[in-house]
């Protein structure tokens, strides 16, 4: 005699298995828990970038060919966390754009950017912050824009 599997599953078998089916597939995008994965990808993604950074001490320029330079500066350093600056090296005439103020969690291997200027200037910049947004999908998008620069970064082949 043979049994349906409907009737094996009751109703807290399904619940479980709904449970289970949110864990394994991937956060939604713009959600804290798609952050909190972005900022593992970045703390790895600038580990291929910078090698050990709990070692990295001053500045450091990387260079590649006929490109602008590359600036790291390492703004604080304790046992857990780093601070580091990330820009292009630009003439001393010119305002350093993007740079990002990382902030690197070394125990729980996460890298969060905690301030950036990117393009906004002038009146975009007044514009821009008229905008209600939330302080999650202001996050989302610095971390966002860290995750896309290392990549390209890494493909022109800069390395610290």
């Amino acid at each position: 005699m043979q049994t349906s599997l409907i009737t094996k599953i009751n109703k807290k078998d399904i619940e479980l298995l709904k449970n289970i089916e949110r864990a394994v597939f991937p956060p939604l995008p713009r959600s804290f828990a798609a952050l909190m994965e972005m900022y593992e990808v970045n703390y790895m993604q600038l580990r291929l970038l910078c090698g050990d950074i709990k070692n990295l001490k001053g500045s450091y320029i990387s260079t590649q060919g006929n490109g602008i330079s590359l600036r790291l500066e390492v703004k604080e350093q304790t046992a857990h966390t780093s601070v580091l600056l990330m820009t292009y090296d630009f003439s001393e005439n010119e305002d350093p754009r993007p740079d990002l103020n990382i902030q690197i969690y070394h125990d729980s291997r996460q890298a969060n950017v905690i301030s950036c200027r990117c393009k906004f200037i002038g009146e975009q910049a007044a514009i821009k912050a008229l905008n209600n947004e939330t302080q999650l999908l202001c996050q989302w998008r610095a971390n966002r824009f860290l995750f896309k620069w290392v990549k390209y970064l890494k493909r022109q082949g800069h390395q610290f």
